[in-house]
C-alpha cells in the first residue's frame, strides 16, 4: 500500500525530523494525520474523494497493525472522535447538448481513412455510453452487424452487456470496417501504428476533433470534453427517452442504482414532471 509506507511517512519524516525506518507508529498521531491530509489538498492538489480514499487507506493500516491494541484503547488517530474525513461536493454531471455532440461526430474527415475509424470510435462510445477501457478494448469479434446490430461490451468486474446500436453507429461502424485492412492487433480501432488504441490516444483523439467542432458551435469552446462526459451525455439522452433509471443503468453497466441516480438531479424533465403533479398554492389577489 504505497499511501501509508510512502506519502505519509515521508510527511512524517519531515516534521518529526527523524529518517522513516527510526519512526514509531506512535508517533503518527491525530494532529500529525489531519495535517498530513490538509497538505494533500494545498500542496498535491487533491480533492475531498482522494483525501477521503487516503484516510480510509490509514485506517485500515491502523487496523492492520492493530495500533490501538498494541499502545491502548482509544489511541488510533483515526477514530471518530478525532477530525479528517470531509465532506464531497456533489456537483452536476458535465454533459453536452444535442448540437454539440453532432458537431463532434461530424468533425472527422469522412474521405481518409483516419477520419472514417475516428467517426466510428466517436459514435460507438457516444451511442453505448462507454468508458475509454471499454472503447479501446473491443474486439472485431464483439461487433454484430446482421441481421441487427449490436455490440458486446465487456465492462468492469468482468461484466458483459449487449447493446443494440442506432442506425447511424451501425454505419459508422460498416464503414471503418470496410477499410479497416489487415493488422495485428484483434481490436476493432488500431492506431496509426496498426497497435492497440490506447486510453491516451482516444483522448488525443477527441480533443482533436472538439477542437474542429468549436468552429461550428461555438459553445464547445467553453466545455472540458472528456470521454466521460460524453458517457455522461448518452446517459442524460437515455433518461430523457425513457424516463426509465434502470434502463440508464443497464445500459452504462453500473453495478449499483446509487451511481446512476446522478442523472436524476442533472434532468431538468424529471424535476418538471414532479413540479407538474402538485398543486402549486394560489397567490391571492391583492388590491394596490
Amino acid at each position: 500500500m504505497r499511501m501509508p509506507s510512502g506519502f505519509l511517512f515521508e510527511y512524517a519524516s519531515a516534521c518529526i525530523k527523524l529518517p522513516p525506518s527510526q519512526l514509531q507508529l506512535e508517533q503518527l498521531d491525530a494532529p500529525l494525520i489531519v495535517n498530513f491530509l490538509n497538505h494533500l489538498e494545498t500542496s498535491r492538489g487533491n480533492g475531498a474523494g482522494s483525501r477521503n480514499i487516503r484516510l480510509a487507506a490509514i485506517k485500515s493500516f491502523h487496523a492492520l497493525h492493530g495500533i490501538s491494541r498494541a499502545v491502548g484503547a482509544g489511541a488510533d488517530p483515526t477514530d471518530s472522535g478525532h477530525p479528517g474525513e470531509k465532506r464531497r461536493t456533489t456537483r452536476l454531471v458535465r454533459h453536452l447538448t444535442a448540437q454539440e455532440v453532432q458537431s463532434i461526430l461530424d468533425a472527422p474527415d469522412p474521405s481518409v481513412r483516419d477520419g472514417i475509424r475516428d467517426r466510428a470510435m466517436l459514435h460507438l462510445c457516444f451511442a453505448g455510453g462507454l468508458r475509454v477501457s471499454e472503447l479501446v478494448g473491443l474486439r472485431i469479434e464483439d461487433m454484430t452487424l446482421q441481421p441487427q446490430a449490436s455490440v458486446l461490451i465487456h465492462g468492469k468486474g468482468r461484466k458483459e452487456r449487449c447493446l443494440p446500436l442506432w442506425k447511424e453507429t451501425a454505419s459508422a461502424v460498416r464503414a471503418w470496417l470496410s477499410v479497416r485492412g489487415e493488422v495485428r492487433v484483434p481490436e476493432l480501432f488500431p492506431n496509426a501504428r496498426n497497435d492497440a488504441m490506447t486510453r491516451a490516444g482516444f483522448e488525443y483523439i477527441l480533443r482533436k476533433h472538439v477542437h474542429t467542432a468549436e468552429t461550428r458551435c461555438s459553445t464547445l469552446s467553453s466545455k472540458h470534453v472528456s470521454p466521460h462526459v460524453l458517457r455522461h451525455t448518452c446517459a442524460l439522452t437515455i433518461l430523457q427517452a425513457t424516463k426509465d433509471l434502470r434502463k440508464v443503468s443497464l445500459w452504462l453497466g453500473h453495478s449499483s442504482m446509487q451511481t446512476t441516480e446522478i442523472y436524476t438531479r442533472a434532468d431538468p424533465s424529471v424535476k418538471l414532471e414532479a413540479l407538474e403533479s402538485v398543486i402549486a398554492p394560489k397567490t391571492a389577489d391583492r388590491p394596490l
